[in-house]
């Protein structure tokens, strides 16, 4: 665990120096397109992100290759270097769809022969576990179309649901550390060597997000781009494919008996594993409800809209952070509860667990214009827009006026975020949001 947790600060380190000069770089070569219809955004906002992401991977990929631990996963298995190889492609790809704005075609095409190089240099699934018929080995061309189907959609999930400052890293931050948890105790408490790539490319994927977050927090300072959103999905379903197509389910020994009983025996445990899209289960349902809503409306499948979920939640009334929030909460809820059952799936405590998070969450989705207070001794651990607001006539309170009385006591008040305040004279002082509003409804009048 140690090792991983190295690699792991390692990728969020690198990733989030390079972030940095990344953004002047990206400013200086105009990787800053205008505002879209579709956009959340209100200032034009440097991509490239991905830039100081694959860079992060390539270091956490070295420093792995240095540990002892850990290098016999570079010795036994050609999985990292087919990483490596894919990441490389999907990233140059997405670097130019972030400056040149390439056709979602070419893009598509791009993933199907990234996906094909990983499988190419044996990152694929060579086998599945199907409950009550066994461990079913697939044929070459079987298992290349499920890997290269299953690299696509991950891809394009994540791609779909980077909607909003912080969103796409977050979830699939949540979604490796599931991943991870499960591939460590399959390599740990198993012992099987099949897993520990799997495990390697969650501890550094979730250094990729964890280094980028801070940058990309709302309001963000740069965007991901597809060369981050691309790459991150690429390294997702590596992950789970590892995980599916190399452990071998005799190894396991979790029944003993024939291949068929196993399989059967430990089917919760390989729900992550047969479905390891459950993972993602929010950015692929977004990307299924996106599919069936623009082939509906006669529309490309790729083209883009203000449909998606968390646009969904803004439009409910629920501010840029709190829907990033709601986002976390199910994608986590999801995740860690899929890993939960498959180890304890006897356990009622659990089904319980998720039936009253989820109660919880549903009470969230309801309730978009509460305003947590926040009390006076934790204000300074929470962001601005949940301070208390003070307003005083006078400089300091109860310091006298120029009559020579005294000013009154602070007057504690809950200002909302982008509201007009009164001023001094009587005028509005209007807030950014509200003068972005009267902008846009002038623009439309034009």
């Amino acid at each position: 665990m140690r090792d991983y947790l190295l690699t792991l600060c390692v990728t969020a380190a690198v990733t989030y120096l390079l972030t940095g000069p990344v953004r002047k770089f990206a400013i200086a070569t105009g990787a800053m397109p205008e505002i879209r219809a579709r956009d959340v955004h209100r200032e034009p906002t440097p991509r490239l992100g991905g830039i100081a992401m694959f860079f992060g991977l390539c270091a956490g990929l070295l420093v792995a290759d240095h540990l002892e631990n850990l290098n016999s996963v570079f010795e036994l298995s050609n999985e990292p270097r087919a990483l490596l190889s894919g990441a490389a492609l999907i990233w140059i790809i997405g670097v130019l769809d972030d400056k040149f704005e390439i056709d979602a075609l070419i893009k598509l095409g791009g993933q199907m022969i990234a996906a094909g190089v990983m499988v190419v240099q044996g990152l694929t699934i060579l086998w599945i576990p199907v409950p009550g018929v066994g461990t079913v080995s697939l044929t070459s061309w079987q298992g290349t179309l499920l890997t290269v189907a299953l690299v696509v959609i991950t891809i394009n999930a994540v791609n779909f649901v980077d909607g909003l400052d912080g969103l796409a890293a977050g979830m699939v931050c949540i979604a490796a550390a599931a991943f991870f948890l499960y591939a460590y105790r399959i390599w740990f408490s198993y012992g099987i060597e099949a897993a520990s790539p799997a495990t390697l490319f969650t501890a550094i994927l979730m250094g990729m997000c964890l280094g980028f977050l801070p940058h990309n927090m709302h309001p963000a300072r740069i965007f991901m781009g597809d060369s981050g959103s691309m790459l991150i999905g690429l390294v997702l379903a590596a992950a789970a494919i590892s995980v599916t197509g190399q452990v071998d389910m005799d190894a396991l020994r979790i029944f003993e008996g024939g291949t068929r009983q196993a399989t059967h025996a430990a089917l919760p445990v390989f729900i992550p594993l047969l479905l390891p899209l459950t993972i993602i289960a929010i950015p692929v349902a977004d990307l299924l409800l996106a599919i069936v809503r623009r082939t509906w409306k006669g529309q490309s499948p790729f083209a883009a809209d203000r449909g998606h979920l968390h646009h969904r939640l803004l439009e409910v009334g629920h501010s840029h952070s709190r829907a990033v929030l709601i986002m976390y909460f199910w994608s986590a809820l999801i995740a860690f509860g899929v890993v939960a059952y498959s180890i304890h799936s006897a356990s009622m405590w659990i089904v319980l667990a998720v039936v009253v998070l989820s109660a919880i969450g549903l009470v969230l989705l309801l309730l978009p214009r509460f305003t947590p207070r926040t009390p006076n001794w934790a204000e300074g651990m929470v962001p601005p827009r949940y301070r208390r607001r003070r307003r005083t006539r006078a400089a300091t309170a109860g310091a006298p006026g120029r009559d020579g009385t005294a000013a009154p006591e602070q007057e504690e008040e809950r200002v909302p975020v982008g509201v007009g305040v009164s001023g001094v004279n009587g005028a509005t002082a209007v807030g950014p949001r509200a003068r972005f509003t009267e902008r846009s409804k002038a623009d439309s009048a034009r």
